[in-house]
């Protein structure tokens, strides 16, 4: 009699548990991403501060070439956009865990990346370049001049891996900003960051006057991530293409039209 009593009562915990369980269910399993999105009304942006691509103007908006396209894009789907400033060593991590919704931050389409996350088709070109004091800059023109340098590189980076490709000594720092801040106090000899925030942040009339880029280490394409099976892969796709102009009058903005990639 014990014994039946007690499977009875295991029983009616086990059926209460899988009751709880159920009703505790998130709220968005078995919803595509595009509709997840849809139902919160807000398209969270992984980004890190990476002028041109996003950065905050003196009112604390996010701005730039990404940040300004997300806009349109969140918009198109009628949905707000929320930027949230990410570990780039940890994005894929964030983009699992759902903290964000899309990776798009002048991000490499590296195979590490296309094998964790659903891509978009590639947007931009760009390359990874050797960032140093101006007045070093005939010194080290080729990768091969640069062996004896210490740089330093965003952790988790495409920066990061072609360093470490090319068998430079690197420290690894938050973003490509700290970075360039490693270079201008000194502290590190050179960086390696992208093409397009050199030329934004680097030369003349920038906050990094005293410091220029060189050598150029690879070649490669800007692209956005999404989970791994993302509908809104195809939904940013089919937004690049019926929305090229408008994409086009972003890039003119911040003087990025020569890097884009028509989008057909």
């Amino acid at each position: 009699m014990k014994k039946l009593i007690a499977v009875v009562i295991a029983l009616t915990m086990l059926l209460c548990f899988a009751a709880c369980s159920k009703n505790n269910a998130p709220a968005d399993e078995g919803k595509t991403d595009l509709e997840y999105v849809k139902d919160k009304g807000v398209l969270v942006v992984g980004i890190t501060d990476f002028e041109p691509m996003d950065y905050q103007d003196k009112n604390g908006e996010w701005i730039g070439f990404d940040a300004d396209v997300a806009k349109l894009f969140a918009e198109s789907l009628g949905v707000k956009v929320e930027f949230v400033e990410i570990d780039w060593d940890n994005k894929i991590m964030e983009l699992d865990g759902k903290t964000i919704d899309c990776i798009w931050n002048g991000m490499t389409l590296t195979d590490e990346v296309t094998a964790a996350a659903s891509c978009s088709n590639p947007y931009f070109n760009n390359k990874q370049v050797v960032i140093v004091p101006a007045k070093n800059a005939d010194s080290y023109k080729t990768a091969a001049d640069c062996k004896e340098l210490n740089f330093a590189v965003e952790a988790g980076s495409a920066g990061e891996a072609v360093a470490n490709d090319n068998g430079f000594k690197v420290i690894s720092v938050k973003d490509q900003a700290s970075a360039l801040m490693e270079v201008k106090s000194g502290t590190a000899d050179a960086a390696v960051i992208d093409l397009l925030m050199a030329m934004a942040m680097t030369g003349e009339g920038t906050s990094y006057a005293d410091l220029t880029y060189t050598a150029g280490l690879n070649d490669e394409k800007y692209g956005v991530a999404f989970r791994t099976g993302s509908d809104l892969v195809d939904s940013l796709n089919a937004f690049f293409v019926s929305n090229y102009a408008d994409i086009e009058k972003v890039a003119e903005t911040y003087g990025l039209t020569d890097a884009l990639i028509e989008q057909k």
